[in-house]
């Protein structure tokens, strides 16, 4: 089997599980504890892969200079209405102003 009837197939079954959700559901709504849960579910993804990508496998990758950037991305995204692209920006400028002192 090729490389592109594996992908297109892929796509293909993917495309069906998604739509087969809205279907079986119809006009019924989960309830409010499921629907925290579901809410949930992406932020906490996104953060596993974050803490992931940040720290390597087992912390083997982990590096002390990223700290001071990450709290100051949590810290204004946390107390203060800015966006998310000035909250990574901050972030950076911070990570590198403590790899330049270091």
């Amino acid at each position: 089997m090729s490389l592109l009837a594996v992908v297109v197939s892929v796509a293909l079954i993917s495309a069906a599980m998604k739509a087969a959700g809205p279907m079986l559901l119809l006009d019924r709504q989960f309830p409010p504890r499921v629907a925290a849960v579901i809410d949930a579910l992406a932020p906490a993804l996104l953060a596993g892969l974050v803490v992931v990508e940040l720290l390597g496998h087992r912390w083997e990758e982990a590096d002390a200079t990223v700290v001071p950037g990450l709290l100051l991305a949590v810290a204004l995204r946390w107390r203060t209405p800015c966006p998310d692209a000035l909250c990574v920006a901050a972030a950076a400028v911070a990570t590198i102003a403590v790899r330049a002192l270091a």
